[in-house]
């Protein structure tokens, strides 16, 4: 299959090049019900069968209570693939969103942070992968550079807090569209969470720029993931990166968000 061969393709050259899957890891996929982690989980799957390291994989999916569909359909689905799956019900975002429904992202990505350590962990797992893909990175970058005053993104490998999970996002060079047609081959059950439903959001509005303007320049996301790999540090306005001169401290202009 050329969409197949495409994925394997980009994502063996993020996992060659962050050096991101080593020989006897035990691999949790976080699978978010969208199409996305989906796609990370089969290729991933595809990978161990094949790869020169020995690796396992298996996966979980948090319940948050913000599934606007459910999440049977998917269990069933990986039940016949033979794919190791666990459904954890987070009982303190349901809490959350009992008493404060209007929470924002980021104190919910912190209650979904806590329950993926705690599920890894009693998968026996080292490494959680997330379903990030070049569209994420994109988004990131901007978003950290008009609304934070950083040049940051997603990293591709990074670590949990406590140095008990290495956290990698194998997606970095795989586009939406690609992974939005390999989910439909597969028939897999995509399950959407009500967050993707939030109109009016930052993502939104910068998804909808960069369409706009790749209507016109076809290789823009491309192109801003080469830069982000091609970083020039004295080309810019860090004077810690300037040769033979002492780094000032740096203006407090903007408030730093967390990602």
């Amino acid at each position: 299959m050329e969409i197949e061969r495409a994925l394997l393709h980009k994502v063996g050259e993020a996992v060659h090049r962050f050096q991101m899957i080593r020989d006897s890891d035990r691999i949790a996929v976080a699978l978010s019900g969208g199409k996305d982690s989906l796609t990370m989980l089969e290729v991933l799957r595809l990978l161990a069968a094949r790869a020169p390291v020995q690796f396992t994989v298996c996966a979980f999916t948090i319940e948050q209570g913000k599934f606007l569909r459910p999440i049977q359909p998917l269990g069933e689905w990986l039940k016949e693939r033979g794919v190791d799956w666990t459904y954890f019900h987070d009982r303190p975002s349901h809490r959350l969103l009992a008493e404060q429904p209007g929470h924002g992202c980021d104190l919910c990505s912190r209650y979904r942070r806590r329950a993926v350590y705690e599920v890894a962990r009693s998968l026996g797992a080292n490494v959680v992968a997330f379903g990030h893909t070049a569209d994420d990175m994109c988004e990131s970058f901007l978003r950290n550079a008009m609304f934070t005053g950083r040049l940051s993104a997603l990293p591709p490998v990074t670590w949990s807090r406590q140095k008990d999970f290495r956290l990698i996002r194998p997606l970095v060079y795989v586009g939406e569209d690609l992974t939005a047609k390999y989910a439909e081959s597969l028939g897999a059950p995509v399950i959407p969470c009500g967050c993707s439903q939030r109109p009016a959001t930052v993502r939104r509005s910068l998804r909808g720029i960069l369409a706009e303007l790749e209507a016109e320049h076809p290789r823009l996301r491309e192109t801003l993931l080469a830069a982000m790999g091609n970083i020039q540090p004295d080309r810019l306005l860090d004077p810690r990166f300037f040769e033979g001169q002492r780094p000032a401290p740096a203006p407090h202009l903007l408030p730093v968000l967390e990602d």
